[in-house]
């Protein structure tokens, strides 16, 4: 069994065209995609919840 991508979160950023102040404003009002906090602090996201924010995207538009 493989295990989820991973995205740090400048991949994030670059994929959806977006600066990291506005990434974090975003997220502050709970509409960014779902992050994860490793133990060593690094911000990951995984490939899946990204694709689920990005069609949930999609269909508000």
């Amino acid at each position: 069994m493989s295990r989820p991508k991973l995205l740090k979160l400048p991949e994030v950023l670059e994929e959806i065209d977006m600066s990291r102040a506005a990434f974090y404003r975003m997220r502050a009002r709970g509409k960014a995609p779902k992050l994860i906090k490793l133990p060593n602090g690094q911000i990951r996201c995984r490939r899946d919840d990204l694709e689920t924010w990005l069609i949930g995207c999609q269909d508000a538009a």
